[in-house]
């Protein structure tokens, strides 16, 4: 069980209590927001004292209220909203024809763009709807190059140079298919995906063209209710995905975080107000087609630029204790470097993601809080973590070995639940 150190003194300062005399004790009042769901092992309990010392419980009120962020695919809801938001459009028809497909990516490569023509055709006008109901080559195409960055054929769909802690090419990929919707569209598609994705049943799955997906997503209640938990303590609560911005507004309002709080890919919209294949950039860098995106160091650019009001390149840096959050939580390597910023707690739903496990399992500051995923979890993974060599993310795309802030190595670990 995790965190037996963590909470050895706080065993041995409730016995110092019990013995004392009466009025010594400070008791928490009944009236502070109390998580009520359940969680692994002491997690529960490591967040309370967390929301407790940070909240207004603590006095904490006026100024600067404490921060909580969390991703939201697969840490906030179980299965991914991107993907069913795709999916569902997939199946009504919705991604219009773009003029080049290679204009879609800075990266997509020439085997991708060939493969998506003779998928998908060019017998609709540029700009009309493809019938992706009924063409499935170009549905299987598509979503191929989304899931695993090849074409169906196993060509890569993605070359060229990027820096892999910023951005990846299929994640950017998604709303720059919905080029030439407007916003307003594209929420009205998400929220039709998540009525379809809410009714139906957990475990069920889903086929587009010869991929079988999850057809459901479901809140979890223990996210919900730290949530809510957090907000009634003072805290304000952000959430940060990879996903696209709309999308993920559409599911964060179930949660009671609304828009101003919701920060994910945004689009770059043209002058009719439609959905461009351009986002905006952050820090020092300016709008692209895809260079940079709430991903691994993206988040805590945004997080840092949007939240906290830092600009230009010091938006990529670690920050102060003030002006970082209290608690972060992520299920991904994606969440790694704005989950490892957190002050107060680092929550980590377990999804066997290499260089978030090594940091959690590392636990180099005793405030990693590590729980198995609420819904369906994984099982135990019988290889250790290779953090010693190659579970670090380079810039470069190659891989290395995590070092802790003071540089030295994090060595391989188990996974232990």
């Amino acid at each position: 069980m995790r965190y037996r150190s963590v909470f050895a003194w706080t065993l041995v300062a409730a016995a110092a209590l019990a013995a004392a005399p009466a009025e010594a004790a400070q008791p928490v009042s009944p009236d502070c927001p109390r998580l009520s769901a359940s969680w692994y092992g002491d997690n529960r309990a490591h967040l309370q004292q967390v929301i407790d010392e940070r909240g207004t419980c603590a006095g904490h009120v006026g100024g600067a209220r404490p921060v909580a962020a969390f991703d939201w695919d697969n840490t906030v809801t179980k299965n991914d909203v991107t993907d069913a938001t795709l999916a569902w459009a997939l199946k009504h028809d919705k991604i219009l024809r773009p003029a080049d497909w290679k204009a879609t990516s800075e990266w997509l490569t020439d085997a991708a763009n060939t493969a998506l023509t003779a998928a998908c055709g060019t017998g609709v006008p540029v700009g009309a709807p493809l019938p992706t109901a009924t063409n499935t080559r170009c549905t299987d195409e598509i979503f191929e190059i989304r899931e695993d960055g090849r074409t169906m054929s196993g060509a890569a769909a993605f070359a060229g140079d990027w820096n892999h802690r910023r951005t990846v090419p299929q994640y950017a990929w998604v709303p720059q298919l919905f080029a030439g919707h407007t916003t307003a569209e594209l929420t009205s598609y998400a929220r039709q995906a998540r009525k379809a994705a809410l009714a139906a049943p957990v475990g069920s799955t889903q086929t587009l063209g010869t991929h079988t997906i999850p057809a459901y997503v479901r809140y979890y209640d223990q996210q919900r209710d730290l949530i809510r938990t957090l907000q009634r303590a003072g805290f304000d609560v952000y959430i940060v995905s990879a996903g696209s911005e709309p999308v993920t507004e559409v599911w964060s309002r179930g949660v009671g975080v609304d828009a101003r709080h919701t920060i994910a890919i945004r689009s770059v919209l043209d002058r009719r107000g439609r959905i461009t294949t351009w986002n905006q950039g952050c820090g020092d860098a300016p709008a692209s087609r895809g260079e940079t995106i709430p991903y691994i160091d993206g988040k805590r650019c945004w997080i840092n630029q949007e939240i906290y009001g830092v600009r230009g390149a010091a938006a990529w840096q670690k920050q102060d204790r003030r002006h970082r959050t209290a608690i972060a939580g992520g299920d991904a390597d994606t969440d790694v470097t704005f989950v490892g910023d957190a002050t107060g707690a680092h929550l980590v739903l377990n999804r066997n993601k290499n260089e978030l496990m090594c940091r959690a399992y590392d636990d180099a500051d005793g405030r990693w809080v590590i729980n198995p995923m609420f819904i369906e979890p994984l099982p135990r993974r019988r290889d250790p973590y290779l953090c010693s060599t190659t579970a670090y993310n380079e810039p470069d795309g190659t891989r290395g070995p995590v070092l802790r802030g003071d540089g030295s190595v994090v060595p391989d670990q188990a996974d232990t639940m």
